[in-house]
């Protein structure tokens, strides 16, 4: 793009981010599994253009969408603030491809108690290395917190998985199945909380709509984690509450009980069909940047926005994914 034309704001999203259907359209391009498969070289490419595009350069022969596509794969694998190379595993574009994998596995192989700790394990071990990959640059999570939050993360995991097995012995088939969903729901309500208890404790920066810094509020932190942990769990439920159904059928079919090690690439299949949508469709639920009606905030910061010249009736802040 050369510089006559109109400067493209690349540091915010291309799409609108107060519609659902923006937001959507933003997390589809950040999720793509596709990503996965650039080359060094591709990565170096849109790096250098969004790199000189940043410090105002021409670059001729480059299009609108060039520079944006640019753009989209140079966040897929580059952290927003230190701007090294991401571990391939823990970025955004691999969570179709290595979700599917693990989903499917631990409701494939939920029989057996060895299994079952193994694979819950094994998904928490994944959760911890997403979580380190994006943890923030300008207020690292300390490394001894993010392994206390991989410990407890992982014991409430295996422990409802393992307390949920033992009771539903007596029930149809089908509920056993449902358990790895059950053990992921409540891992997700400790490993988030945990990982962001420096916010919970302290608050979390609140702004106003152009974004100066006002204070911080706990109760905002509240909103902004209890928000995560319902998107992720929608994120996860229909890849693990709707295949359990569909195998339930499919075992009862004369192929499954001639070829049983079909079992495994079925359910890991449809749980990356439904990986595909769940994934950016759930991280669009809430907008980036969330807002709070002053009076829901804690009493002196209220009183400290109130005493403003032109005082807000509503703040914003990051959620966090």
């Amino acid at each position: 793009m050369s510089g006559d034309k109109a400067r493209v704001n690349i540091e915010e999203p291309r799409y609108d981010q107060n519609t659902y259907i923006g937001r959507a359209k933003h997390f589809v391009i950040t999720t793509n599994p596709l990503n996965v498969l650039a080359t060094n070289a591709q990565l170096e490419k849109a790096k250098s253009i969004v790199e000189k595009y940043r410090k105002g350069e021409d670059l001729p022969g480059t299009s609108e969408d060039d520079l944006w596509r640019a753009k989209q794969l140079y966040d897929s694998a580059f952290h927003p603030d230190t701007k090294e190379k991401m571990m391939l595993i823990g970025r955004m574009s691999a969570q179709v491809p290595m979700n599917m994998c693990i989903t499917g596995c631990m409701m494939t192989f939920y029989r057996t108690t060895p299994a079952v700790i193994f694979w819950q394990w094994f998904n928490q071990s994944f959760n911890a290395v997403v979580n380190y990959t994006n943890r923030s640059g300008e207020n690292p999570v300390p490394v001894s917190q993010l392994g206390l939050s991989y410990v407890l993360a992982s014991g409430g995991a295996v422990g409802t998985a393992m307390g949920i097995k033992s009771l539903v012995k007596t029930f149809p088939p089908v509920v056993a199945r449902l358990v790895p969903f059950t053990a992921v729901a409540s891992a997700n309500c400790i490993n988030i909380p945990c990982m962001r208890s420096r916010e919970l404790m302290e608050g979390i920066t609140v702004t106003d709509e152009e974004g100066n810094k006002l204070g911080e509020s706990k109760i905002a932190a509240k909103s902004a984690i209890g928000q995560v942990v319902l998107s992720r769990i929608m994120m996860a439920l229909p890849g693990m509450t709707i295949p359990p159904f569909i195998m339930n059928h499919l075992e009862k079919k004369s192929f499954m009980k001639k070829m049983p090690w079909l079992n495994a690439p079925i359910q890991v299949s449809l749980v990356g069909f439904f990986l595909i949508f769940a994934t950016p469709l759930c991280c669009a639920m809430f907008p980036q940047k969330s807002s709070i009606g002053v009076n829901h905030l804690e009493k002196d910061l209220q009183e400290k926005l109130q005493s403003l010249p032109n005082p807000p009736q509503r703040v914003y802040f990051n959620k966090g994914l």
